[in-house]
Protein backbone atom coordinates (compact mmCIF):
# COMPACT_ATOMS: atom_id res chain seq x y z
CA UNK A 1 0.00 0.00 0.00
CA UNK A 2 0.94 3.64 -0.95
CA UNK A 3 2.24 5.61 2.34
CA UNK A 4 -0.27 8.49 3.28
CA UNK A 5 2.39 9.96 5.93
CA UNK A 6 6.03 9.42 4.82
CA UNK A 7 8.64 11.37 7.40
CA UNK A 8 12.37 11.30 6.47
CA UNK A 9 14.94 12.30 8.96
CA UNK A 10 12.58 15.34 10.38
CA UNK A 11 14.02 17.96 12.78
CA UNK A 12 12.20 20.64 14.29
CA UNK A 13 14.25 22.96 16.21
CA UNK A 14 12.91 26.39 17.94
CA UNK A 15 14.57 29.68 18.20
CA UNK A 16 14.27 31.35 22.19
CA UNK A 17 16.52 33.78 22.32
CA UNK A 18 20.08 32.30 22.98
CA UNK A 19 18.58 28.70 22.83
CA UNK A 20 18.14 26.15 20.81
CA UNK A 21 15.40 23.67 21.45
CA UNK A 22 15.32 20.16 19.39
CA UNK A 23 11.61 19.25 19.54
CA UNK A 24 12.01 16.65 16.84
CA UNK A 25 14.88 14.95 16.40
CA UNK A 26 15.78 12.67 12.84
CA UNK A 27 11.96 11.40 12.69
CA UNK A 28 11.57 8.78 9.89
CA UNK A 29 8.28 6.83 9.77
CA UNK A 30 5.61 5.67 7.65
CA UNK A 31 1.76 5.70 7.56
CA UNK A 32 0.11 3.69 5.12
CA UNK A 33 -3.27 4.00 3.80
CA UNK A 34 -6.00 1.89 6.23
CA UNK A 35 -3.67 1.94 9.26
CA UNK A 36 -5.05 3.38 12.93
CA UNK A 37 -1.67 4.99 14.71
CA UNK A 38 -1.54 6.26 18.28
CA UNK A 39 1.65 8.57 18.79
CA UNK A 40 2.25 9.22 22.42
CA UNK A 41 4.51 10.69 24.50
CA UNK A 42 5.18 12.35 27.75
CA UNK A 43 5.00 16.13 28.00
CA UNK A 44 8.06 17.18 25.92
CA UNK A 45 8.38 14.22 24.50
CA UNK A 46 7.79 15.99 20.72
CA UNK A 47 4.40 14.14 20.15
CA UNK A 48 2.51 17.68 19.67
CA UNK A 49 5.19 19.39 17.57
CA UNK A 50 5.24 16.20 15.62
CA UNK A 51 1.54 16.15 15.21
CA UNK A 52 2.04 19.93 14.07
CA UNK A 53 4.19 19.10 11.49
CA UNK A 54 2.16 15.92 10.03
CA UNK A 55 -1.17 18.47 10.35
CA UNK A 56 1.02 20.58 7.85
CA UNK A 57 0.27 23.44 10.99
CA UNK A 58 4.28 24.08 11.52
CA UNK A 59 6.90 23.64 9.41
CA UNK A 60 10.08 20.92 9.49
CA UNK A 61 13.42 22.89 10.26
CA UNK A 62 14.77 20.09 8.24
CA UNK A 63 13.89 17.03 6.65
CA UNK A 64 11.39 15.88 3.79
CA UNK A 65 7.64 15.52 4.51
CA UNK A 66 5.34 13.74 2.20
CA UNK A 67 1.74 13.53 2.32
CA UNK A 68 -0.47 11.04 0.49
CA UNK A 69 2.39 11.63 -2.11
CA UNK A 70 2.88 15.19 -2.00
CA UNK A 71 6.11 16.69 -0.69
CA UNK A 72 4.73 19.65 1.44
CA UNK A 73 8.09 20.57 2.73
CA UNK A 74 8.25 23.68 0.64
CA UNK A 75 4.73 24.28 -0.14
CA UNK A 76 3.90 28.25 0.58
CA UNK A 77 0.99 29.36 3.30
CA UNK A 78 -1.67 29.59 0.48
CA UNK A 79 -1.19 25.87 -0.85
CA UNK A 80 -0.70 24.39 2.99
CA UNK A 81 -3.90 25.67 3.57
CA UNK A 82 -5.37 23.89 0.51
CA UNK A 83 -3.67 21.04 1.69
CA UNK A 84 -5.16 20.75 4.98
CA UNK A 85 -8.52 21.25 3.68
CA UNK A 86 -8.40 18.54 1.26
CA UNK A 87 -6.04 16.12 2.33
CA UNK A 88 -6.60 15.82 6.11
CA UNK A 89 -9.65 15.98 8.55
CA UNK A 90 -9.14 17.28 12.25
CA UNK A 91 -10.73 15.78 15.38
CA UNK A 92 -9.37 18.41 18.62
CA UNK A 93 -10.02 17.42 22.15
CA UNK A 94 -12.03 20.59 22.19
CA UNK A 95 -15.09 19.99 19.68
CA UNK A 96 -15.06 24.14 18.20
CA UNK A 97 -18.46 23.92 17.40
CA UNK A 98 -20.19 26.88 16.02
CA UNK A 99 -22.80 27.05 19.17
CA UNK A 100 -25.43 29.30 16.93
CA UNK A 101 -25.13 26.95 14.46
CA UNK A 102 -26.89 22.94 13.83
CA UNK A 103 -25.24 19.78 13.69
CA UNK A 104 -26.02 19.81 9.91
CA UNK A 105 -24.43 23.50 8.86
CA UNK A 106 -21.53 22.38 11.28
CA UNK A 107 -20.40 19.75 9.28
CA UNK A 108 -21.21 21.56 6.00
CA UNK A 109 -18.48 24.48 7.22
CA UNK A 110 -15.27 22.73 5.57
CA UNK A 111 -17.09 22.64 2.21
CA UNK A 112 -17.31 26.53 2.18
CA UNK A 113 -13.35 27.13 2.05
CA UNK A 114 -12.72 24.62 -0.93
CA UNK A 115 -11.73 26.12 -4.38
CA UNK A 116 -14.55 24.20 -5.80
CA UNK A 117 -17.70 25.13 -4.40
CA UNK A 118 -20.43 22.58 -4.09
CA UNK A 119 -24.32 23.38 -4.36
CA UNK A 120 -26.75 23.89 -1.24
CA UNK A 121 -28.38 20.62 -2.05
CA UNK A 122 -25.15 18.80 -2.54
CA UNK A 123 -23.17 20.26 1.22
CA UNK A 124 -26.74 19.04 2.71
CA UNK A 125 -26.48 15.80 1.27
CA UNK A 126 -22.81 14.83 1.96
CA UNK A 127 -23.19 16.40 5.44
CA UNK A 128 -26.31 13.80 6.49
CA UNK A 129 -24.43 10.88 5.59
CA UNK A 130 -21.33 11.99 7.42
CA UNK A 131 -23.71 12.20 9.85
CA UNK A 132 -24.96 8.58 9.37
CA UNK A 133 -21.86 7.32 9.53
CA UNK A 134 -20.91 8.76 13.33
CA UNK A 135 -24.55 7.19 13.94
CA UNK A 136 -26.39 11.05 14.36
CA UNK A 137 -28.58 10.57 11.77
CA UNK A 138 -31.47 11.86 13.84
CA UNK A 139 -29.51 14.94 15.20
CA UNK A 140 -28.87 17.09 12.19
CA UNK A 141 -30.86 19.81 13.17
CA UNK A 142 -29.55 19.65 16.66
CA UNK A 143 -27.51 22.58 18.10
CA UNK A 144 -24.28 21.96 19.94
CA UNK A 145 -26.16 23.06 23.44
CA UNK A 146 -29.00 20.44 22.47
CA UNK A 147 -26.09 17.66 22.41
CA UNK A 148 -23.89 15.70 24.73
CA UNK A 149 -20.45 15.69 24.55
CA UNK A 150 -19.93 12.52 22.70
CA UNK A 151 -22.59 13.56 20.33
CA UNK A 152 -20.48 16.91 19.93
CA UNK A 153 -17.45 15.01 19.29
CA UNK A 154 -19.29 12.81 16.66
CA UNK A 155 -20.54 15.76 14.64
CA UNK A 156 -16.86 17.82 15.07
CA UNK A 157 -15.38 13.74 13.87
CA UNK A 158 -18.42 14.14 10.42
CA UNK A 159 -16.88 17.57 10.32
CA UNK A 160 -13.23 15.92 9.59
CA UNK A 161 -14.98 13.43 7.17
CA UNK A 162 -16.94 15.72 4.61
CA UNK A 163 -14.57 16.18 2.18
CA UNK A 164 -13.29 12.74 2.06
CA UNK A 165 -9.71 13.26 3.61
CA UNK A 166 -6.71 11.06 2.81
CA UNK A 167 -6.05 11.17 6.80
CA UNK A 168 -7.59 12.16 9.58
CA UNK A 169 -5.56 13.17 12.44
CA UNK A 170 -7.36 13.52 16.23
CA UNK A 171 -5.51 15.20 18.94
CA UNK A 172 -7.11 14.12 22.31
CA UNK A 173 -9.74 13.10 20.91
CA UNK A 174 -11.59 11.24 24.72
CA UNK A 175 -9.69 14.18 26.51
CA UNK A 176 -13.01 16.24 27.25
CA UNK A 177 -14.81 12.98 27.53
CA UNK A 178 -16.15 10.56 30.60
CA UNK A 179 -14.63 7.30 30.13
CA UNK A 180 -17.57 5.49 28.94
CA UNK A 181 -18.69 7.65 25.96
CA UNK A 182 -14.42 7.72 25.60
CA UNK A 183 -15.12 4.08 24.46
CA UNK A 184 -17.78 4.84 22.49
CA UNK A 185 -15.60 7.45 20.34
CA UNK A 186 -12.91 5.05 20.28
CA UNK A 187 -15.62 2.49 18.24
CA UNK A 188 -16.75 5.34 15.80
CA UNK A 189 -12.84 5.50 14.71
CA UNK A 190 -12.58 1.84 14.80
CA UNK A 191 -15.11 1.59 12.65
CA UNK A 192 -14.40 4.40 10.36
CA UNK A 193 -10.76 2.63 10.13
CA UNK A 194 -12.72 -0.45 9.19
CA UNK A 195 -14.11 0.84 6.53
CA UNK A 196 -10.57 2.10 5.14
CA UNK A 197 -9.90 5.56 6.92
CA UNK A 198 -6.49 6.38 7.83
CA UNK A 199 -6.25 7.20 11.38
CA UNK A 200 -3.23 9.04 13.05
CA UNK A 201 -4.26 9.93 16.92
CA UNK A 202 -2.44 11.70 19.36
CA UNK A 203 -2.96 10.47 23.22
CA UNK A 204 -1.30 10.08 26.35
CA UNK A 205 -3.80 7.31 27.52
CA UNK A 206 -2.45 4.04 26.88
CA UNK A 207 -6.17 2.74 27.44
CA UNK A 208 -7.46 4.62 24.60
CA UNK A 209 -4.16 3.95 22.42
CA UNK A 210 -4.95 0.13 22.47
CA UNK A 211 -8.03 0.26 20.59
CA UNK A 212 -5.70 1.42 17.71
CA UNK A 213 -4.00 -0.71 15.91
CA UNK A 214 0.33 0.28 16.28
CA UNK A 215 1.68 3.02 18.90
CA UNK A 216 4.80 4.96 18.48
CA UNK A 217 6.13 6.51 21.82
CA UNK A 218 8.32 9.34 21.50
CA UNK A 219 11.02 10.51 23.82
CA UNK A 220 13.16 13.50 23.60
CA UNK A 221 12.16 14.50 20.17
CA UNK A 222 12.91 10.93 19.08
CA UNK A 223 11.22 7.33 18.33
CA UNK A 224 11.55 4.75 20.92
CA UNK A 225 9.04 2.52 19.69
CA UNK A 226 6.93 1.94 17.18
CA UNK A 227 4.84 -1.65 17.28
CA UNK A 228 1.50 -2.95 16.17
CA UNK A 229 -0.85 -4.26 18.83
CA UNK A 230 -1.72 -7.74 18.58
CA UNK A 231 -5.52 -8.05 19.22
CA UNK A 232 -5.65 -11.30 20.31
CA UNK A 233 -3.27 -10.65 23.21
CA UNK A 234 -4.40 -6.99 23.74
CA UNK A 235 -4.23 -7.33 27.55
CA UNK A 236 -0.11 -8.35 27.64
CA UNK A 237 0.53 -6.03 25.02
CA UNK A 238 -1.05 -3.10 27.00
CA UNK A 239 1.06 -4.06 29.70
CA UNK A 240 4.31 -4.43 28.05
CA UNK A 241 3.55 -1.28 26.30
CA UNK A 242 2.53 0.98 29.41
CA UNK A 243 5.78 -0.33 31.13
CA UNK A 244 7.69 1.17 27.63
CA UNK A 245 5.60 4.35 28.37
CA UNK A 246 6.50 4.52 31.99
CA UNK A 247 10.26 4.20 31.33
CA UNK A 248 10.28 6.90 28.57
CA UNK A 249 8.07 9.49 30.78
CA UNK A 250 11.16 8.71 33.74
CA UNK A 251 14.18 8.56 31.28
Amino acid sequence: MNAVIQLENVHKTYHTGDVDVQAVRGVSLAVRKGEFVAIMGASGSGKSTLMNIIGCLDRATQGRYLLDGVDVSQLDRDDLADIRNQKIGFVFQGFNLLSRTSALENVELPMLYTRRHSPGTERHERARRALELVGLAGRADHHPNQLSGGQQQRVAIARALINDPALLLADEPTGNLDSQTGVEIMGVFQKLNAGGITIVMVTHELDIARYTRRMIILRDGKVVADEGVDRLNADEELLRLRQAHEAAQLA
